[in-house]
Order: C-alpha cells, then structure tokens, then sequence
C-alpha cells in the first residue's frame, strides 16, 4: 500500500511539473507547449483512474489527441498567416454555454447511474467544458481563458475533494495563469489588430 501511494505521488509530482510547463509555454504561444502537454495528460490518465475520476480520465484521453492536434495545427499556421489569437462573437458562446449545459447534464447523469464515479455531475461539467476551452485553445480564441479561470476554480475543490492536493494546488496556479494568459493574448491581440489597421 505504501509502494502504491508513493507511486501515485511521483506519477502526480512529475505529471504537475509537466503540465505547469505546458501552461507556461501556451501563454508564451510556444510550440513547445504541446508535448508538455501530451506527456502530462498521459500520466494524469493513471492518476485520475486511480482516483475514479474517470471522466477527468477521459478528458486527459481527449488532451493527448487534442495535444497532437494543436501541435500539427500551430505548425500548419504559423507557416502560413503567423498563427494569430482571435476572438468569437458573444452569441456563439451563449450556443456553446447552452450545449456543453445539456451535454454536461447527460454525461453526469449516465455517468452518476453506470459507474461508481465520484462527483459525477461536477466531473462532467468540468470534462465537457474543457474539451470546449481545449478547442478554443488550440483555434486561439482569446476567451479560452475565461472558460479555464472558471474551471480551474471549480477543479480546485474537485481535486481536493478527491485528495489529489498536488493537482489541487497546480489547478489552483492554473487560476492565476488563466488571469496571466488573458492579460498576455488579450495584448498580442490588441497589437495584431492594430497592426491591420
């Protein structure tokens, strides 16, 4: 049991160094970022198993394919028009706001009922909006980080409550990183849409 544990600890130490790293080098706009990604989501997958969290498991699942998509993407567009943030118009979020609700209900409920997860409507919710942000990420919409700030906010007590305290603690420096991601994209932003003018 104690080798158990112990393992869990390494796996959580070195998966939030990774995945800390990732963050970084995202706000940075650096390709980099990816394969930080990829390599932590692959070990929160373990974690989160082991946890019964498995729609947080699946998720990290979702991270690995998504990793290697934005890698491909960002490489794509940056030979091509310099891979520039953009923003949505308010109604497309409203659109996705109300979906990932319904889609977030569904899942907690199927999940609450066939399985023996552990906050299955909260682990939902935050599963199906981070796929959402995920994607704005990968697209660099400007307002993925409004979507992180609030989930990782809720993932906080999430991950606490399951006794992942050093994932509660990353999720809590992934708060004040969301607020630096704005802050950073919401400034390259105003100079790309200056430039154009």
């Amino acid at each position: 049991m104690a080798d158990a544990l112990s393992l869990i600890t390494i796996v959580e130490i070195v998966a939030t160094i990774a995945n800390l790293l990732y963050i970084i080098f995202l706000i940075r706009e650096k390709i980099i970022c990816w394969s930080f990604g990829i390599a932590g989501s692959l070990l929160s997958i373990y974690l989160f198993v082991d946890a019964r969290l498995y729609s947080e498991a699946f998720l990290y699942g979702f991270y690995v394919v998504m990793g290697c998509w934005g890698w491909l993407r960002w490489h794509q567009r940056l030979e091509t028009d310099n891979n520039p943030i953009v923003r949505w118009p308010l109604n497309l979020h409203w659109c996705a706001l109300l979906l990932g609700s319904i889609i977030s209900v569904g899942l907690g409920y199927a999940v609450y009922h066939y399985s023996d997860a552990e906050r299955p409507l909260l682990d939902a919710f935050t599963t199906v909006f981070s796929l959402f942000a995920t994607y704005l990420e990968i697209a660099k919409v400007l307002e993925t980080w409004v979507y992180w700030l609030i989930l990782n906010l809720v993932s906080v007590w999430l991950y606490h409550d399951r006794a992942l305290d050093i994932y509660a603690v990353l999720i809590g420096c992934y708060s004040v990183l969301s607020i630096w991601g704005f802050v950073s994209w919401r400034r390259v932003y105003q100079l790309q849409s200056n430039a154009e003018n």
